[in-house]
């Protein structure tokens, strides 16, 4: 079954985070993540449900890395999020948001704002 994708905005600031995200749920799709893709393209996105702590082991390019608490409010925004980095726990998170590099930057996004998903068809 495909992951569910998702329109992803920013309630605080008016913009849209991501046009297009698939969110990982199933302990695959989350160990995967981005790593069987080649970038991120603009206005994608991947939201890892149970993931407040997040590892760029094999990655062959930067991300912009947005911790989220249960409630929608971003707790941490980690730009241009290099490989073979780790970001070992984001204080207060439950998920997290991957993007193309500087798309939290390019949406305003900054710790305290409020996401909201919005299901897509397709």
């Amino acid at each position: 079954m495909a992951s569910p994708l998702v329109r992803v905005s920013n309630l605080t600031k008016g913009t849209v985070v991501a046009e297009r995200c698939r969110v990982a749920s199933s302990v695959v799709d989350r160990t995967v993540g981005l790593l069987a893709t080649a970038e991120v393209a603009p206005g994608e996105g991947l939201w890892i449900e149970r993931s407040p702590s997040i590892h760029m082991f094999f990655m062959r390019y930067p991300i912009d890395a947005v911790f989220v608490d249960a409630h929608g409010r971003v707790t941490r925004v980690v730009a241009d999020l290099k490989p073979w980095r780790v970001v070992p726990w984001a204080r207060g998170a439950r998920d997290c948001l991957e993007l193309r590099a500087g798309e939290a930057a390019a949406s305003a996004t900054t710790a305290g704002d409020e996401l909201v998903l919005e299901p897509l068809e397709g």
